[in-house]
């Protein structure tokens, strides 16, 4: 398949999950119990002129499906609607804090790669008791909640050591980095651990192969063995497990950002679901369902690069 009809076929399955998700999303706000009525007048409510004039504002009285496709024709326009509860553009508020998030999970991704893919190597390649001490971590890692590390983790060096802010996400640059190293370390211990345990397993797989037994027998290197015949080989399971572990890690955000009270789309999510803020939650599900659907498709293109005889878009 050529670049541009994958491209194509790509942007119709994100076309597709996108209205998928955004009816369902909606659809599961209206059955929710409450009303947004109650956030925008208060808990003592308001007189009959002022809830007429804000149902009006808000399209509260139309019909579901009305709304809905008025929704999706202000999304082609670029218009994410206005949010109820903050009384501004929801594109506003996206804006000033996907970075947060978008850096959180990048950091996160590194801390990943780097300690799930070496954690994994250095089981396989060793053996014995750096196995096993490996395997018994990753075990460890994978069945600890996400918001029991972010608590343990402030306990120890952010309240107990000092090491680290407990909160917020800095005012940029290296104090950015210094503020979100927690937050990353606690999002990134599972995924880690189960990219560990993958990487174990891949790699001790390719070196049973007939192949590797043969570049062993001609006396080639163990580096070169390791670098051209066992790691490339064993690059199509680890990064099909890093591709979805980083999408998966864009839902996770949300529990990290709550617990180290970070200004992420996640806490902007969970606080919109609370207020049943209707157009913030579409609008930043929208941009969580955008951002899996791209990563999968990077990792497709990622297979061609690693193993050319893999076609684009092939079920392989």
């Amino acid at each position: 398949m050529s670049i541009p009809s994958f491209l194509l076929r790509r942007s119709g399955s994100l076309l597709l999950v996108l209205l998928i998700t955004s009816f369902v999303v909606f659809g599961l706000m209206y059955l929710a119990p409450g009303s947004p009525l109650s956030f925008v007048l208060g808990p003592r409510g308001g007189t009959p002129d002022q809830i007429a004039r804000v149902t009006e504002q808000y399209h509260l009285d139309d019909p579901f499906f009305l709304r809905y496709f008025a929704w999706l024709g202000d999304i082609v326009r670029g218009d994410l609607g206005e949010s109820i509860v903050y009384r501004q553009s929801v594109t506003d508020l996206i804006g000033s804090r996907i970075g947060t998030t978008v850096a959180l999970i990048a950091l996160a991704t590194i801390i990943i790669a780097v300690v799930g893919i070496g954690l994994g190597l250095l089981a396989s390649l060793k053996g014995g008791w750096t196995d096993q001490l490996v395997t018994t971590f990753a075990t460890l890692g994978l069945a600890t909640p996400t918001f029991v590390i972010g608590v343990a983790l402030i306990s120890l060096f952010a309240v107990g050591l000092g090491w680290f802010p407990t909160n917020g996400s800095g005012s940029g640059g290296f104090d950015t980095i210094v503020h979100l190293t927690l937050p990353a370390i606690a999002l990134a211990v599972a995924s880690a651990a189960y990219l560990a345990r993958i990487t174990r397993a891949a790699v001790l797989e390719e070196e049973g192969r007939e192949h590797v037994q043969t570049a062993v027998a001609r006396g080639l290197k163990p580096a070169i063995i390791i670098r051209r015949h066992v790691l490339r080989n064993a690059l199509i399971p680890i990064t099909t497990v890093l591709g979805l572990t980083v999408a998966t890690l864009i839902a996770g955000a949300v529990i990290v950002e709550s617990v180290f009270a970070l200004d992420g789309l996640g806490s902007l999510l969970v606080r919109a679901i609370l207020q049943r803020d209707f157009a913030v939650v579409q609008a930043v599900i929208l941009v969580l369902v955008v951002a899996f659907v791209v990563i999968n498709a990077i990792v497709d293109f990622l297979y061609t690069m690693i193993d050319p005889r893999i076609q684009l878009g092939s079920k392989q």
